[in-house]
């Protein structure tokens, strides 16, 4: 399972080979690009919501001292966050391939294990046990915690493919063992880390229920200030804005990153060695992350939920119908989310050019934009072209699909292409139209990786806070939206129930994730 919340990147070594390189039909461009162009939506409309607000508004936003320091603690916060996690993720990374600890996978699995908890249910646990705990450095501390997986995965996987012959050899020519990685091994790996600790930045940027919990103000918390407090639609616009313009910026440095990295040839791997007395150690570092990130938590939670005040006090008809509302909006997003994305998916599997890259590029916008900034778009687009769907589950399953629409793609586009084009031809030749030889061939042999893919977008939507709170339907509260309503007055026994509930429904697509992965390993 943990090896597909990051999955590594697709090369031309990996790629399945395929015919149709060039030439793409024109109706699946069209139906392409229309579904890429769902994903453009909250941004082309935040910027046409910020434009009718005029130049001097915007100013004069910008330069309050209150939007300064707003931006100012979120690009703090994003920065710190990322170089931490980049550090610990790196040097868990290490010791998980270069240290022969015993019980290895296990190390690995736990290691993964706070990808699992929401940002904001780490705050609460730790919220329990020490009610004070705010400001930035509490803030940096459980955010780095939760986060540092996203660099740990990838890098541990780019550091077991990447050759040791440079680092051999510098260590022959007496470098020491940190000069000679740094020299010959990290820049084989520094793609996988700058990809890791983008996914970090990004996540720091758009945290909304962490921040909150933790009361550090940052641009999401004045976003939802502006909204919440006064319905200033242009005020909340213009800090939305900011917030993506930021999430941008750090899109655009890990791509020129990503270009400056070159190949490095070779074949032996570095061989781990034995722990010695500093086997403890290791140890200790690989588990802070989890320590921190998913025990306190759940220890914190377990001794709320056990207090007979607590049990007493459940409302089972209430967290029966958060439980029903979440797998519902989650099932629907994660079906939505597939189709929207399978056409874009097809296109890039099987055709090359500057229009498909582009396609591709705008179906992955959503994995820009924070949260709070689609949710607060789609409500302004909402009320001025479809106002029947505003507060509607509708308009709520359409943020999920536009959020988290890019995991799906990555997902099926792997899957389908790893199913040789041949098969296709054969089927043709067969007398079967396009469409049936694909419907028939391709996506059945596809059908695991747009499974993958369902079930990513699903245990993200399960997860999704600020989106959610600013879209659901008056009617309609999911366990989030109870977990936050209920830890936003430091009520944190009545909120217990619903972070278990979180936890145990977020489990279910996790373990039916396990399994399909399980099942395409042995095929």
């Amino acid at each position: 399972m943990t090896e597909l919340l990051i999955p590594p990147p697709e090369t031309a070594a990996t790629r399945a080979p395929a015919r149709y390189r060039f030439g793409a039909p024109p109706w699946l461009l069209a139906v392409a690009a229309l579904c890429a162009a769902t994903a453009a939506i909250p941004l082309v409309y935040l910027v046409v919501r910020t434009t009718e607000a005029g130049l001097t508004e915007l100013l004069d936003t910008l330069v309050r001292p209150r939007v300064l320091q707003l931006t100012i603690n979120t690009a703090l916060l994003a920065a710190a966050v990322t170089l931490s996690a980049l550090v610990l993720g790196t040097i868990c990374a290490w010791i998980l391939t270069r240290i022969r600890l015993p019980f290895q996978r296990t190390l690995l699995l736990v290691s993964a294990l706070p990808l699992a908890v929401p940002s904001y249910l780490a705050a609460y646990g730790w919220l329990v046990w020490f009610p004070h705990l705010n400001g930035f450095w509490a803030s940096w501390f459980v955010m780095t915690m939760v986060c540092t997986p996203y660099v740990t995965l990838p890098v541990a996987a780019a550091l077991r493919g990447a050759s040791a012959d440079l680092e051999l050899v510098a260590r022959t020519l007496g470098r020491g063992p940190l000069r000679a990685f740094a020299a010959a091994t990290w820049p084989q790996i520094r793609p996988a880390a700058i990809a890791g600790a983008l996914l970090v930045c990004l996540y720091s940027l758009s945290d909304f229920g962490l921040v909150s919990m933790l009361r550090l103000q940052t641009l999401t918390w004045g976003i939802n200030a502006a909204y919440g407090a006064s319905f200033d639609r242009n005020q909340a616009a213009l800090l939305a804005l900011v917030l993506v313009v930021l999430a941008l910026v750090v899109v655009a440095g890990e791509r020129r990153s990503r270009r400056q990295v070159a190949s490095v040839p070779g074949r032996s791997t570095m061989p781990s060695r034995a722990p010695g007395r500093n086997g403890p150690f290791y140890v200790a570092v690989l588990v802070a992350a989890p320590l921190a990130g998913v025990v306190v938590p759940v220890v914190g939670l377990l001794s709320r939920l056990i207090e007979a005040e607590t049990l007493r006090a459940i409302d089972v008809p209430r967290l029966l119908e958060a439980v029903g509302s979440t797998l519902g909006i989650a099932l629907a997003a994660a079906v939505v989310a597939v189709l929207v994305a399978l056409p874009i998916a097809a296109l890039a599997a099987r055709y090359s050019g500057r229009l498909v890259a582009v396609i591709e590029a705008v179906g992955f916008l959503g994995h820009a934009l924070p949260g709070i900034v689609v949710g607060l778009s789609l409500v302004f687009f909402a009320l001025a072209a479809v106002p029947m769907f505003y507060q509607t589950s509708v308009v709520l399953v359409f943020a999920y699909v536009v959020l988290f629409m890019p995991r799906a793609i990555g997902s099926v586009r792997s899957g389908i292409a790893a199913v040789p084009t041949s098969l296709g031809d054969v089927s043709r030749m067969l007398g079967l139209s396009p469409f049936q030889a694909w419907w028939r061939v391709t996506a059945r042999l596809a059908l695991p990786g747009i499974a993958i893919g369902a079930l990513l977008v699903a245990i993200s939507a399960m997860k999704e806070l600020p989106a959610t709170l600013l879209l659901r339907p008056t009617s309609v509260s999911t366990l989030a939206t109870e977990l936050w309503s209920r830890t936003a007055l430091f009520e944190f026994g009545a909120a217990a129930p619903y972070a278990a509930a979180l936890v145990l429904v977020a489990m279910v697509p996790a373990v039916l994730l396990s399994g399909i992965r399980g099942t395409a390993r042995e095929n």
